[in-house]
C-alpha cells in the first residue's frame, strides 16, 4: 500500500506538531514521534502505558544523520551500517549531549536506525525537510499497549491503541514480522543485546567473528528486553514436539480449550479448538509469528500451545520472542 501525497503531508505535520504517527516499517509498526521533541516522546509512553526509564529507537532517513545524535561513533559501526542499512540492525551508540533523556531512557547511549521500509523511508526524508537544519528523527517503538503483540499492520494498531493517537499511516503488511536486531558499539566489541532478522552468522561475516549474545539485566538498556513481553492476554505454554499430542489431549480432556501453533499438520483426531501451522523455517515463522499470536489471542481458548523450536542460532530471535511472550502471557 502505498500512501497519497497528503497522507505524507499530514504525517509530517503532526510529527512536527509534536503528535503521534503510526509508522509501518519492515519490522513491526512503530508508534513514532519527533525524537527531538521531549515533550512529544513523552505521548509515546503515555499512549503504550511503557514505563519511563525504557529506551527508544530513533529512526532515521540515512547514515548522513547519525553524527547529529551519536559521537565516537566506532569504525565497526560505520562498516554495520554500510552493510545492513536500510533494514533491521538497530546500533547502539554513544549519544550527543543534547539527545533528550526520555529518548535514551536517562542513559549515555541511544539507538540508532534507517528502517529499510519505503513509506518510512519517503516519511523520514519529509519529516527532514521540514526541519531544515535541525536534527530529524522520529521514535518509534512498537505501536501497541506496553508488553502486548506487536503490531504487523495498520489493523493491529488500530485494534491496540485506537483512539490513542491521530493517524496510522498505513503501508501494508510488514515483511520481516519481529523487532530489529539490536547490537552494542558504544563499548568495545560489538555485542548483541536483541535478537532479531539480522542474525549472529550475518554478523559474524561483518565482523570476522560471532557476537556475544548479552542478556538483559538490572534496567533496561535497549526496547524489548523485559523477561515479560511481547505477549498475549492468554495463557501460553511451550511443549517439545514429541509431547505435544499428548499434552493437547490432555487438554481436551481436561475440558480445556487449546489453540496450537506448530510447524506441522494438525493431527487427523482430537483436533484442538484451534490449529495454526507455521511455515518450518525461521524467516517465514518469524514473519507470522505475531498475527499468529494475535489470532490464538482471540480465539476463545484458554490456553495457546506452541510447539517448541529447534535449538540453532537461526531460530534465536523467534525462541526470543515467544520465551518472552510465554513469561508476560495471561497477564492482562
Amino acid at each position: 500500500m502505498t500512501p497519497s501525497d497528503a497522507d505524507y503531508q499530514r504525517a509530517v505535520d503532526l510529527l512536527v506538531a509534536g503528535e503521534l504517527v503510526a509508522i509501518p516499517t519492515e519490522t513491526v509498526y512503530g508508534l513514532g514521534a519527533d525524537a527531538a521533541n521531549a515533550d512529544a516522546v513523552g505521548k509515546i509512553f503515555a499512549a503504550k502505558g511503557r514505563p519511563a526509564d525504557h529506551p527508544l529507537i530513533v529512526h532515521l532517513a540515512g547514515h548522513d544523520a547519525v553524527d547529529a545524535w551519536a559521537e565516537d561513533v566506532p569504525p565497526i559501526a560505520w562498516e554495520l551500517m554500510e552493510t545492513f542499512w536500510p533494514g533491521p540492525l538497530t546500533l547502539i551508540l554513544k549519544k550527543q549531549a543534547w539527545v533528550p533523556s526520555t529518548v535514551t531512557g536517562g542513559q549515555d547511549t541511544v539507538g540508532l536506525r534507517v528502517p529499510g521500509h519505503p513509506v518510512a523511508l519517503e516519511l523520514l526524508r519529509r519529516f527532514a525537510a521540514a526541519k531544515p537544519g535541525q536534527p530529524a528523527g522520529i521514535a518509534a517503538p512498537s505501536a501497541n499497549r506496553f508488553g502486548r503483540i506487536s503490531p504487523t499492520s495498520a489493523a493491529h494498531v488500530a485494534e491496540e491503541l485506537g483512539e490513542r493517537i491521530p493517524m496510522i499511516l498505513d503501508g501494508g503488511a510488514c515483511a520481516v514480522g519481529i523487532e530489529s536486531t539490536i547490537i552494542d558499539c558504544s563499548r568495545g566489541a560489538p555485542v548483541v543485546l536483541r535478537p532479531g532478522h539480522i542474525s549472529p552468522l550475518h554478523l559474524e561475516a561483518v565482523l570476522g567473528h560471532r557476537p556475544a549474545i548479552e542478556t538483559a539485566k538490572g534496567a533496561p538498556r535497549v526496547s524489548g528486553s523485559l523477561e515479560a513481553h511481547y505477549a498475549p492476554t492468554t495463557p501460553l505454554r511451550m511443549i517439545a514436539a514429541e509431547r505435544l499430542l499428548d499434552f493437547i489431549n490432555a487438554q481436551r480432556h481436561r475440558g480445556g480449550r487449546c489453540a496450537v501453533i506448530s510447524r506441522n499438520q494438525p493431527p487427523q483426531a482430537g483436533m484442538p479448538h484451534a490449529w495454526r501451522m507455521m511455515p518450518a523455517d525461521p524467516v517465514g515463522y518469524a514473519h507470522e509469528l505475531y498475527a499468529a499470536l494475535r489470532d490464538m489471542d482471540h480465539a476463545g481458548v484458554d490456553l495457546i500451545v506452541v510447539e517448541s523450536l529447534p535449538e540453532s542460532a537461526e531460530w534465536a530471535a523467534v525462541a526470543d520472542r515467544l520465551r518472552r511472550a510465554a513469561v508476560g502471557a495471561g497477564q492482562g
